[in-house]
């Protein structure tokens, strides 16, 4: 066998062979890198160890005492049965026993050698442990305990408890400091406060102190942070790499666009205008990210973009996650235009074969300026004559190969994301690290006040009561539900029900309209037109309705089991009233039944501030909840914290794109180490540095 490596199969490390490598490899661990990190989920503290024959019974804190197995049995007293051991070390002897610890009889027998952490206690005047923490000390001998030591605890499985692995990879650590590369040179590392890499990996498993597994985590947590900023900076400078038709402003265009709005845009659309603006007169693609709460105006900013392209006779497509909201895109654009030149086209995928071949030939010809639809603009019959500008609305709800079909599309678009789910600071850094931010904070002025309250269902009557007050006064409301049929296994009313309930009850003389996912498109549109025009007063609805629909008389939503949503959806749905100059009302109505539903609800009824809801979003559900890392090729992460470890991704970042902006293939000798591990992590997923 060849001399060890990172790369080595686990099988020949130290204490593993075939059949100890088969049970690695269902917990991910193949390599010997792989077994060197393979972190500790936390620590238990063992005390120094001191000779049986010393103890007392006087003692006020727990003891640790260490030695040979010398007997080991089984004993039942009725429903009590108790495993017994009695330990030696060569000083004295003493009786060990643990209630119900059958489950001990495999793990500890005569010959072995354990150490046990317990306070001691006195039976018949002889000294005894009673159901104390334990260790098996496979190598008893390199064992240390004459000190206090911070003992590993790992995430077990596959038939391997935590003290197995502890001990396998406490056989291989010595080597890491032979087989591990350094990444940075001391000067890099004391700048930022970093420890060196071997070192930082040997500490993560045995360290010292909780000082220094605080230094090697930090180090480690930075290398996390490092090589995904590095993988997002290599995609990033592969899209900005590309040459794109250059969109400059001018005072006329500026002019003769703003003139299409009736109204004044807002100092933050301003502030987002001037920054896509500037992208866009730039010989690069624009890669940017506009994000701004439900009502923020995003859409008119998005039209002005789109219009900078159609003023140098170039083509924008506008993209949106669902037909519903592709039309309403459509419509709002139409109406902005109207008696304008601006050709605009909608192309969806319940289009008639003969429009749709219209459209797709007027595309392909030039004679489109402006088309809106949903992923059907991605099919491979989609052809653009001169497409210089891709808005994407709701990004999240697409993936990476579909964001780059379209940035496929004729000659190197500028790209655009409009999202009405704020993003997370961490998460702007990392799922959409690759696009600079722009942010709407403020909504258009004369909006009303939405209140947020939470009800339960008994109080069912009040709703309807108060919500036919505001009915007769002209208002709208909606009525959301999680399911659409009812369901054998869940005790939900769901839309359908409801929208009978509701239709023969108090609501009824109103207009009462259905209108959910499973609905024929067409069916779905003609509700909502009715909605629209006030012909029904009721909406009842699943969650179809989330993003996009812009109804400013309505003003009432009534959210039936809210325990049921997210709470990034539960903002997203409270958005869509409070769109006009009346005042809202959103009523939750819930039963939470644990405490981060009830966490979720309480967050909602205390702030309408979507960007502080998309931070305890993230701080309750966690990043791979919220955004799957599989979706957005981005690796998993063993020791950062997104939430907790900012400040050091910002730092990470930082470097990150200096090292890609100096060195974009990583190809210089001192990047090779950081070049290894991008291919590692990003060479599958993301096609990476060539995949050489």
């Amino acid at each position: 066998m060849a001399e060890l490596s990172l790369d080595t199969p686990a099988q020949y490390g130290q204490g593993v062979g075939p059949r100890r490598a088969e049970q690695l490899a269902e917990l991910g661990i193949h390599t010997i890198e792989d077994l060197l990190t393979y972190y500790p989920r936390r620590f238990d503290l063992r005390r120094q160890a001191q000779p049986i024959a010393t103890l007392t019974g006087n003692e006020s804190e727990p003891v640790t005492v260490a030695g040979e197995v010398i007997s080991a049995r089984m004993n039942r007293y009725g429903s009590r049965p108790v495993f017994r051991a009695v330990l030696d070390d060569g000083s004295a002897e003493i009786e060990v026993k643990w209630f119900h610890g059958g489950y001990l009889q495999r793990q500890i027998r005569p010959g072995i050698h354990i150490a046990v952490n317990g306070k001691l206690s006195e039976y018949r005047r002889q000294l005894q442990f009673v159901n104390p923490k334990h260790q098996v000390l496979w190598d008893a001998e390199g064992a240390d305990l004459d000190r206090d030591e911070l003992l590993p605890v790992y995430p077990a499985g596959a038939h391997l408890s935590s003290n197995i692995i502890a001990s396998i990879i406490r056989k291989n650590l010595p080597a890491a400091s032979r087989l591990l590369r350094p990444w940075f040179d001391r000067t890099y590392l004391s700048q930022r406060g970093l420890v060196d890499r071997p070192t930082a990996i040997q500490a993560m498993h045995r360290p010292e102190d909780r000082e220094q597994w605080g230094q090697a985590r930090r180090r480690l947590a930075y290398d996390e942070c490092l090589l995904l900023q590095l993988g997002i900076a290599i995609m990033r400078q592969r899209e900005t790499s590309r040459p794109a038709h250059p969109l400059p402003p001018s005072a006329r265009i500026d002019q003769r666009i703003r003139a299409r709005f009736p109204f004044a845009l807002t100092t933050a659309q301003d502030r987002a205008v001037a920054e896509i603006v500037a992208d866009l007169a730039s010989p690069r693609p624009m890669n940017r990210l506009l994000q701004g709460d439900v009502g923020s105006g995003k859409t008119v900013v998005a039209l002005y973009a789109a219009l900078q392209a159609v003023a140098h006779r170039r083509q924008a497509a506008i993209l949106a996650p669902t037909e519903l909201l592709a039309r309403q895109h459509y419509a709002k654009v139409c109406q902005y235009l109207e008696g304008s030149r601006v050709n605009i086209r909608l192309l969806v995928g319940g289009m008639q074969a003969r429009q749709r071949d219209r459209t797709l030939a007027e595309l392909a010809s030039g004679e489109v300026d402006i088309a809106v639809g949903t992923h059907a603009l991605l099919g491979e019959s989609v052809d653009f004559a001169h497409l210089a500008l891709v808005v994407v609305d709701e990004q999240h709800k697409f993936g990476v190969r579909q964001r780059t079909a379209m940035r496929g599309k004729g000659f190197a678009p500028h790209y655009l994301v409009m999202t009405a789910t704020p993003i997370p600071r961490t998460l702007a850094l990392t799922v959409f690290g690759d696009l600079d931010v722009s942010t709407i904070d403020e909504p258009p002025p004369g909006r009303g006040e939405t209140r947020t309250v939470l009800r339960t269902e008994k109080e069912l009557d009040t709703i309807l009561d108060i919500t036919a007050a505001q009915l007769r006064k002209g208002r709208q409301a909606y009525f959301i539900y999680p399911l659409v049929s009812p369901s054998p296994d869940l005790e939900l009313t769901a839309a359908n029900d409801a929208y009978e309930q509701l239709s023969a009850g108090p609501l009824g003389e109103f207009g009462v309209g259905l209108v959910h996912g499973q609905m024929p498109n067409d069916d779905k549109q003609r509700v909502m037109k009715r909605f629209r025009d006030g012909q029904v007063k009721v909406l009842v609805a699943s969650v179809v309705v989330e993003v996009g629909v812009d109804v400013p008389s309505a003003n009432v939503m009534v959210i039936m089991h809210a325990e049921r949503f997210g709470l990034a959806q539960l903002h997203q749905l409270r958005g869509r009233v409070g769109r006009g100059s009346d005042d809202a009302l959103c009523m939750l109505v819930a039963t939470p039944n644990n405490p981060i539903a009830s966490e979720r609800l309480r967050v909602l009824t205390e702030t309408s501030d979507g960007f502080r809801i998309a931070e305890e979003d993230l701080r309750i559900r966690g990043p791979g909840e919220i955004f799957g890392t599989r979706q957005h090729g981005l690796p998993e992460l063993k020791v950062a914290d997104l939430v907790e470890d900012f400040e050091l991704l910002r730092l990470a970042r930082r470097d990150a794109f200096a090292i890609i902006d100096e060195d974009p293939d990583l190809a210089a000798p001192h990047n090779q180490q950081l070049r290894r591990q991008v291919q590692k992590l990003y060479a599958d997923r993301l096609d990476l540095l060539g995949g050489a």
